[in-house]
Order: C-alpha cells, then structure tokens, then sequence
C-alpha cells in the first residue's frame, strides 16, 4: 500500500513539472529550429541564434532590461538590508508591526494596480516640474525598487534574528566601531539572505511586464515590452532564442545562489558543533 502511494505521489508530482516545464522545453526546442515555423521542426540549426544578435532594437532593449535589473538589485538591496536592520532594533512592537504591513503591500497589491498608481504620481510629479517626458529608465528604476525592496527585507530579517547579537556586543565593547563590527561580524552571518534577496530583485526586475509597462517612456524600452510590442505581429523564433538564453541565465543563478546558501548552513550547523 505505501509503494502504490508513493508511486502515486511521484507520478502526480511528474505531471506537476511537464505541465510547468514542457512549454519552456518546446519553446527552447524551436529556438534551434531551422525554418521560421513555430509548429513544425525542420531540423536543427543556429540560425535563429545568429539573427537574435543581430536585431538591434532586440539587443538594445536587452541591455536596457539587463541595466536596469543591475540597478533594482543594487539599490533595492542596499536599502533592504538598512530597513531590514532598522526594523530588527526597532524596540516599539507596534512601529515595527504597521511598517512591516506597509512593507508587504506592493508584494500583495496586484501589479496592475501599483503599475497604474504609480503611472499617476510620476505624470503629476511631472505636471509639478512642467516636465511633459518624466517616464523613462528613473520612473521604471523606482517603480521596480519598490516592488523588489519587501522581497530584500524579507530575506534579510530571518537571517538577523537567528544572529547572536552577543557577539556583536562583544566586539563593541573589545574596542571595534559600531561600523566595523557590523562590517566584521554582523555582515558575514546574513550574508546568504542579502544575497538571496539581490538575486530575487534581478529576477523579478528582469521579467516585470505590468508595472514596467504602465511607468515606462519612449525612450527606454525593456525587453519584456519590445516582445510584447512584436505579439501584434508575429514572433519571431529568433525571440524563442533570446528567451531561451535568458531561462538558461537565470536557472544559472538560481542554481549558484542555492549551492552558496546550502553551504553557508552547512557551515553554521558545523561551527555550532
């Protein structure tokens, strides 16, 4: 009886996986198609590889989409952690409860919606500056530093309170700056959780659609945008290949990110011993 159910259980868990992944390995299987059909393979070829590279505006708009999730990762992290730390020496119970509910909204809100309001605060910033062009890379750089900061805070603030703040004590009062003591031995042991949480905000930046959409301008267009603007036409497979390299890129990342964090608690359950 428990072969059958685990027998049951692996196949029900099989099919959850070809129904998520099977689009993603037939969009990557025609990537390397040699015609232009998106139905029927004609046999393998890096032809549509070459012609990704050379579509400018595709290459444009990947740099665009690559620059910008740079940015959200790095800004997006930089406050995270300093919230994350003001958060965790908050000593008010209900200053840190309503700031963590504040925190969480743009994850809950749905994106059409945050995509739309913040739409309107940056055109009536601009009718406040007599600015007519005001969306563009700094609108969609705040826009997504918002929608990413509460996945930071999240993944730093575990990390904190499982760190012995006694040891933190201890290198203030053997004569170390608040600074460097955080630098030295706060930073190392929440290293993971920042690292997670920069990685998370390059992915969720990378892809956005929604919000990206309604907060960009003419001038700057990311990828996500550029591919929807094709939908109108026809998609190209060499767009099949573009996105492929993208899957591979991220799946790379999400791998190394997971290996470097194993390790770390590895580690920790090591030097706890």
């Amino acid at each position: 009886m428990k072969k059958k159910t685990s027998f049951i259980s692996k196949f029900y868990v099989a099919l959850i996986f070809l129904f998520l992944y099977a689009p993603i390995g037939v969009m990557m299987l025609f990537s390397f198609n040699s015609t232009s059909s998106t139905y029927t393979f004609g046999g393998f070829s890096l032809h549509w590889y070459k012609e990704m590279f050379n579509d400018t505006a595709a290459m444009q708009s990947l740099k665009n989409t690559i620059v910008l999730a740079v940015c959200t990762a790095v800004v997006a992290t930089v406050l995270g952690v300093l919230a994350a730390i003001g958060f965790f020496n908050s000593k008010n119970k209900l200053y840190k409860s309503a700031m963590m509910n504040v925190t969480n909204v743009p994850m809950m809100n749905p994106e059409i919606v945050t995509g739309i309001a913040m739409m309107l605060l940056f055109v009536f910033a601009g009718f406040l500056v007599n600015k007519s062009d005001v969306l563009g890379f700094w609108t969609l750089l705040i826009a997504h530093v918002t929608f990413a900061l509460p996945y930071v805070i999240l993944n730093v603030l575990p990390k904190l309170r499982q760190f012995d703040m006694h040891v933190y004590e201890a290198a203030l009062d053997l004569g170390c700056k608040p600074v460097k003591a955080f630098f030295k031995v706060v930073l190392p042991e929440i290293i993971t959780g920042i690292i997670t949480g920069c990685v998370m905000s390059f992915t969720l930046s990378l892809d956005d659609f929604i919000i990206s959409y309604f907060t960009n301008g003419p001038s700057f267009q990311t990828l996500p945008i550029y591919i929807f603007s094709m939908t109108k036409k026809r998609v190209k497979p060499d767009m099949f290949a573009l996105s492929t390299l993208m899957f591979v890129v991220i799946l790379v990342l999400l791998v190394v990110m997971n290996v470097a964090q194993s390790r770390a608690e590895n580690k920790g359950k090591r030097d706890a011993k």
